[in-house]
């Protein structure tokens, strides 16, 4: 009994340390291809307006690049289809009667430090889709759209279940 609890000791120990020396090393790729949408202002319609524009094009650019092998074709994939952005947008401003207007644009853009969950992302220009509603002085929302690793805040109050080898192992040991 004791071999097992100094064991589970020793693997809580060891995973502590290795989750935290992760996060803190986690890092977007050089080569990564983001996105980022500006809403017009804080207020809580142009928030909305924002996040139902996020939502939208979540859904049309993982459709778009789900099959993507390489940075080079995501890009590639992106600039072909500008129009159907263009178009989602679009139509989302319409059906909320937007009238503020808007811009889409895919190149270097800039983007400010981000620091989330404990690592901090250095401010600058990155491959990036960028639309920006109305005059862009709200706070905004950005992920990474190659590869797929979106940096979505989370409710709080979500739960969310962490898995590891290290604990499945664990698991079946004490099975």
């Amino acid at each position: 009994m004791k071999k097992t609890v100094v064991l589970l000791l020793i693997i809580g120990v060891f995973y502590v340390f290795i989750s935290d020396t992760l996060a803190k090393n986690l890092t977007i790729p050089a080569d990564a291809i983001r996105i980022r949408i500006i809403p017009n202002s804080n207020s809580a319609f142009d928030q909305d307006i924002k996040l139902k524009v996020k939502d939208k094009l979540e859904i049309t650019m993982y459709d778009l690049l789900k099959d993507a092998k390489s940075s080079e074709e995501a890009e590639e994939i992106i600039k072909n289809n500008l129009e159907l952005v263009d178009k989602d947008v679009k139509k989302i401003l319409s059906e909320e009667k937007y009238d503020k207007g808007y811009t889409i644009n895919f190149g270097k853009n800039y983007f400010p430090e981000k620091e989330y969950k404990g690592v901090k992302y250095e401010a600058g220009y990155y491959e990036s889709l960028l639309v920006t509603l109305g005059k862009g002085e709200g706070d905004n929302w950005w992920c990474v759209l190659f590869p797929p690793l979106c940096l979505i805040e989370e409710d709080e109050n979500t739960e969310v279940e962490y898995k590891s080898i290290v604990m499945e192992l664990l698991e079946k040991y004490l099975s």
